[in-house]
């Protein structure tokens, strides 16, 4: 086997894992905002991978000329086109899952902690 087709499937492999992990991304996230990340990003770097070794396996031809530029132009269109969704998502009142913080952990806190388990529910020191 080639070096060039083993090379050209090494990177169809990690464009078709990005884009998995992408839609996994897509799938588990809560939110809209969050859910259009992995589609912008991972899903760009996947499709850059396979346009890549689409190129890889062809060799330098006219057809390699095209991929570059398919690939130029998927590099520059996708995260526009996120971004633009996202700000007219916002505009139009979406708003994103917010997550109250958690207080930061104290010294105090732990000293509580710890005496509240050494004790019994009625109070009482465990023993």
């Amino acid at each position: 086997m080639e070096f060039r087709i083993l090379l050209s499937g090494v990177f169809l492999f990690i464009g078709c894992f990005f884009i998995l992990v992408a839609s996994v991304g897509i799938i588990r996230f809560p939110d809209f905002f969050s859910r259009i990340h992995p589609a912008g990003k991972s899903d760009t770097l996947g499709q850059a991978f396979i346009l890549f070794g689409l190129f890889v396996y062809e060799g330098f031809s006219f057809e390699t000329v095209k991929l570059w530029m398919i690939i130029l132009f998927v590099i520059i269109a996708n995260p526009t086109a996120t971004h633009a969704v996202t700000k007219a998502a916002y505009l139009a009142g979406l708003k994103p899952l917010l997550v109250p913080s958690e207080k930061p952990f104290s010294e105090s806190d732990s000293s509580k902690k710890e005496h509240s388990e050494a004790s019994t529910p009625n109070g009482d020191p465990a023993s």
